[in-house]
């Protein structure tokens, strides 16, 4: 079920983006504790999470959130911004590994606690690259 939204305001745009952000984190963070709990290396769990995740996340954005043409240029475009935005992301998901151990928490809820900090950072500057750059009117 897609929600109807003003598709034109920053609004509508800011709110299905974020609707799209959450299903597919929920798609990253699902297959990367997945790997990991089958003993695939932290980052690499992390890095193939995140690989699903924003395959369905340019896909589901162009068409839904900036009801754009999914074409050639923006896919190039989109898959830098998410390589770059990846490696921050991927930075900030090993940089928190001590601190988080360092206030008490370990295991699967450190690595929730990380990954939502280092999605947020991520997703906040996807939203305003695409709308910007991107997928602009």
């Amino acid at each position: 079920m897609l929600v109807k939204l003003r598709e034109s305001t920053l609004f509508g745009q800011l709110a299905k983006f974020g609707i799209t952000g959450v299903f597919t984190a929920l798609i990253d963070w699902s297959l990367t504790m997945v790997l990991q709990a089958f003993g695939v290396n932290r980052q690499l769990a992390k890095a193939g999470g995140w690989a699903a995740g924003t395959t369905v996340a340019y896909l589901v954005n162009a068409k839904w959130t900036f009801q754009v043409a999914v074409t050639r240029s923006s896919a190039i475009a989109v898959a830098l911004l998410y390589l770059s935005t990846f490696a921050v992301q991927n930075l900030l998901y090993w940089v928190l590994d001590s601190p988080l151990q360092s206030l008490g928490l370990s295991g699967m809820l450190k690595d929730t606690v990380a990954f939502v900090i280092a999605q947020g950072v991520a997703t906040i500057t996807n939203f305003v690259f695409q709308r910007v750059v991107i997928f602009r009117d």
